[in-house]
């Protein structure tokens, strides 16, 4: 019998979480950031997570100046802060540990609403990605997070 990848997974320790696909065709993913929930993209492309500076004080981040430039998609050179030692518990999956970079996410927005999609308050980048050695189930929409 062959065994779905949902199953095999669960039965290795991983938990799911639902993705949702906006209409600007990135994963959307609900996250509770230090106690406090908010609406993230999937980003596997995104080297480090980030929130934006307007998230600050709703997600308690305490931030030190930095002198990484964030570059992307859009503006480059853009001024970044660091916070440390945060927690982030996406479904079942946390971590106390996370360093999050804390830029202007404007432009982010005015493209995601431009398309018809919600603002977020941040991006789940490849580093949280790796520390929760996580699968993507395009086809299902489910993001698996090793417990």
């Amino acid at each position: 019998m062959d065994q779905t990848l949902q199953e095999f997974l669960l039965n290795k320790g991983y938990t799911k979480v639902k993705l949702h696909l906006t209409k600007s065709n990135h994963f959307e993913i609900k996250v509770t950031l230090n106690g406090v929930k908010g609406l993230f993209i999937l980003d596997t492309g995104a080297s480090s997570s980030c929130v934006g500076f307007e998230g600050i004080h709703a997600f308690n981040l305490k931030a030190e100046n930095s002198a990484i430039k964030a570059a992307g998609a859009g503006p480059t050179n853009m001024d970044t802060k660091l916070s440390k030692h945060n927690s982030v518990k996406i479904g079942k999956w946390c971590s106390n540990k996370i360093v999050l970079v804390l830029f202007d996410l404007t432009h982010v927005n005015i493209a995601l609403i431009n398309h018809n999609s919600k603002p977020v308050d941040g991006i789940i980048g490849a580093d949280i990605l790796k520390k929760g050695k996580g699968v993507i189930d395009y086809e299902k929409k489910y993001l698996y997070l090793k417990l």
